[in-house]
Parts: structure tokens; C-alpha cells; sequence
């Protein structure tokens, strides 16, 4: 790994790719991947767990008390607990978000497959998820996809899509905001 050019930076790259050399020297990359996708949904879900995780008031030591509870509750050892207590006793829980996008690109790039981004309005059906892995499959030369989908109603209809640098944006909010635009020239 340290040959390669890095592909993540910042607090976060460098806490993502420790854990991710760690996890691939025990050969348990995809069980911490699964971990801290759980506990990242956990944030989005709970309005008092992402102030737990955001919030400078709390102390390192009520952070990671707090955490150490909702870990055991939600059935998240190992690895991925250790390194979550780790990040807690350093301060540095607020960029867990950063750290779960950072890990998952390594280990997406480990494995040969692209990560991508999808915001929908409401959550896919298994049918819809199976066509849009089939689409982003052609247009990426056949290489396996990592999703991470997240829920917005915010974007109304459609769907954003970022596939590295790429990014479709086909929600009904971007439309409605580029009539909206358009008439206000047209006035």
C-alpha cells in the first residue's frame, strides 16, 4: 500500500487508511465495512446520536461511554469498535462521515469496484436497485459497484448519481430549479 499514491487525504484519509491496513491484514475488510455502514445509518436515523457524534460540548470521555453503550447495543465489536473508541477518545468522531467515505473508496479501489453515490427521493425498490447496478455496470466498463444510497426527500423525484468525478443529476428539485431559473431570465 504505500507505494501506491494515495487516494485519500486530510484527518480523515489518514484515519481510513490505518484502519483499512489494519482490516486487510486481518482480512476482515468487508466485516469492518459492514460495521461502520451500520453505524453511519445509525447516525442518519438518530437526530441525538449525530449530535453525540458532531457536538464539541461533549467530553472525549461522554463520547466514548455513550458510544461504547450504542456499539454494544447494536452489535458492532471488533475491529471497527476499537477504532470507533479510538476516534472518540481523539476528538475526532466529528469527521466519522469523511473517515466511512474514505474507507469505503479503499476498499472499493482494493477490490476493483467503483463506488458510487445514489440520493433518491424515497428508498429503491430491489428491482429498481437491480436495474440501476445493471446501467452503472455498462457504463463503467463492467466493474463491480459499491452503492451507498442515501434517502432524501429534499430532491422530490429522480435521482442523483456520483460515480467518481461524474455526476448525473436527474432529481425533480434541480429540474423545477432550472425552469425556475429559466423564467426569471425570460421576464
Amino acid at each position: 500500500m504505500a507505494g501506491q499514491e494515495p487516494i485519500v487525504s486530510g484527518v480523515a484519509g489518514r484515519y481510513a487508511t490505518a484502519l483499512f491496513e489494519l482490516a486487510l491484514e486481518e482480512k476482515k475488510v468487508d466485516a469492518v465495512k459492514a460495521d461502520l455502514d451500520r453505524f453511519g445509518a445509525m447516525i442518519d436515523d438518530s437526530a441525538d446520536l449525530a449530535r453525540l457524534v458532531r457536538s464539541p460540548v461533549f467530553t472525549a470521555d461522554e463520547q466514548a461511554r455513550a458510544l461504547a453503550a450504542i456499539l454494544d447495543k447494536a452489535d458492532i465489536g471488533g475491529l471497527a469498535a476499537k477504532f470507533l473508541q479510538l476516534v472518540a477518545s481523539n476528538r475526532r468522531l466529528f469527521a466519522f462521515g469523511q473517515i466511512l467515505k474514505a474507507f469505503r473508496l479503499l476498499a472499493a479501489r482494493h477490490k476493483g469496484e467503483v463506488t458510487a453515490e445514489v440520493t433518491v427521493a424515497e428508498t429503491l425498490s430491489d428491482q429498481n436497485l437491480d436495474a440501476l447496478k445493471g446501467a452503472l455496470k455498462t457504463v463503467t466498463g463492467g466493474k463491480d459497484i459499491d452503492f451507498a444510497v442515501k434517502v432524501d426527500p429534499a430532491i422530490i423525484g429522480g435521482l442523483i448519481v456520483k460515480v467518481g468525478s461524474r455526476m448525473v443529476d436527474s432529481s425533480l428539485r434541480t429540474k423545477l430549479n432550472s425552469i425556475k431559473l429559466a423564467m426569471k431570465e425570460a421576464r
